[in-house]
């Protein structure tokens, strides 16, 4: 079964850019995982400094790797300063249909 979530993040004043810069090197990476379905970034249309990420994995496995990616641990060490909260917050999802 799939494994999907969403993560939302808000750029703390000033650092709107570096986050999204981040967010693009990390898209590139994750979507080159051999387990990644899906993996896109939004920000808020109301709000430019909310980004908001798409996440769909092959299954809980391949989800697993992604945790242990060291371009992941290089993205959550690099937005601690940068964001609010010093993380992103991550909401799993359930299929429906």
């Amino acid at each position: 079964m799939p494994k999907s979530l969403y993560a939302t993040m808000k750029a703390l004043p000033g650092y709107r850019e570096k986050v999204r810069d981040l967010l693009v090197g990390l898209a590139a990476d994750v979507r080159a995982e051999p387990g990644c379905e899906r993996f896109v970034v939004h920000t808020l249309a109301d709000n430019p400094d909310v980004f908001h990420v798409e996440e769909t994995y092959r299954d809980e496995d391949a989800f697993k790797a992604h945790m242990g990616t060291e371009h992941g641990r290089v993205f959550n060490q690099a937005i601690k300063t940068l964001v609010e909260g010093g993380g992103s917050t991550v909401v799993f999802l359930d299929p429906v249909i």
